[in-house]
């Protein structure tokens, strides 16, 4: 998997999701964060506009140290050609964020030289 680091230094992949009814492919960019140990966040909007069902409720916490409650929603990603099934937390962020549960037993290589982002 390829992506890009903007101009802003984000590390940038492309993703995609399975639409649980009509199983369209909803492809977007996520911003690979390495400090978040889960697997998928969404904002809100996206998660209303593909019409995923919400799963859970958890506690989390965030990079100042503060606890928050997150609704989490069942959704199917793509992922290295295969179908998988998640738990994404919703999130008032517009941004997808991609934790490091998606990252393990993968090789991340962000090279900022030439704003290239590598997942193997």
């Amino acid at each position: 998997m390829t992506g890009a680091v903007d101009g802003l230094g984000r590390a940038l992949v492309p993703i995609r999701l399975k639409q649980p009814t009509t199983g369209k492919l909803l492809e977007m960019q996520a911003w690979i964060d390495t400090g978040f140990t889960g697997e998928l966040v969404l904002s809100k909007a996206i998660i209303d506009s593909f019409g995923l069902t919400r799963a859970n409720v958890v506690k989390a916490e965030l990079g100042d140290g503060s606890e928050v409650v997150l609704d989490t929603y069942g959704c199917t990603l793509e992922w290295f050609g295969e179908l998988k099934e998640i738990e994404a937390l919703s999130s008032t962020s517009d941004y997808p964020l991609l934790g490091v549960t998606l990252l393990k037993g993968h090789e991340l290589l962000i090279d900022f030289k030439h704003d290239r982002v590598t997942v193997k």
